[in-house]
């Protein structure tokens, strides 16, 4: 490839986020590829000051999240990135009432070539200074919807627990990334036990699945309406 395949990771707080960044990172290593996992920056932030950050701050962390995400783009063949600048705009306007965040989120957004956003169906738990609340998801789920929406931003909603998160985000990648696969037959036991169900990678992407794509909250599947509720399909 001529430079790398960035895959955003996007959502609310307590939605799987790193947890699938680095499942998702493991398993196209396995595949053979080289693979960079950008780390959500704010976490490293929080745990050095010892708080969150003021609104005069949130700038500078959207920066140094997507300075980190483009010098690892450099080296590698595929970036998967724990969140981007739109999480740290969405936070901004709920938080802080501010705005100014999102057109600069949104341009740099465009370098990425896939964007999975984490749905609401797994419980919130606490994870120190970065939590702000339940209460909070909903608002962020439905920023991030907008401003995906506003900005003309394709993603796909990725929802299940456990193998199955992993799975749907696999099955979300798009048909055209099937030449990113080194030379070789067959999916091979490191590709299938990424992929629990419904072959490997490559064999979903060989057959030509299309990706689950849906811009706008009128567009949701009925499936997943029904899963930020806590019910079941």
């Amino acid at each position: 490839m001529d430079e790398a395949r960035r895959i955003a990771i996007v959502g609310a707080e307590s939605t799987g986020k790193s947890t699938l960044a680095r499942e998702l990172a493991a398993a196209l290593a396995a595949a053979g590829l080289r693979v960079a996992h950008v780390d959500e920056h704010l976490r490293e932030w929080c745990d050095l000051r010892g708080r969150t950050p003021q609104a005069a701050e949130q700038a500078a962390i959207l920066r140094e999240q997507h300075r980190r995400i483009d010098a690892a783009a450099v080296r590698h063949d595929v970036v998967v990135c724990d969140t981007t600048g739109l999480v740290t705009a969405a936070y901004s306007r709920l938080l802080f009432d501010d705005a100014s965040l999102e057109a600069e989120a949104a341009q740099w957004h465009r370098r990425c070539d896939v964007t999975l956003l984490t749905a609401l169906d797994l419980p919130w738990v606490p994870d120190g200074l970065q939590r702000d609340g339940a209460h909070v998801r909903e608002p962020v789920d439905s920023l991030l919807r907008a401003a995906l929406a506003a900005h003309r931003l394709p993603y796909a909603v990725i929802g299940g627990s456990g193998p199955r998160r992993l799975s749907a985000a696999l099955d979300a990648l798009p048909p055209a990334w099937r030449g990113v696969a080194p030379p070789g037959p067959g999916d091979g036991p490191a590709r299938a036990a990424a992929a629990p169900r419904g072959g490997g990678l490559f064999t979903r992407l060989e057959a030509g699945d299309p990706a689950p794509s849906w811009n706008c909250e009128c567009c949701v599947p009925a499936a997943e309406r029904l899963l930020r509720r806590g019910a079941t399909p």
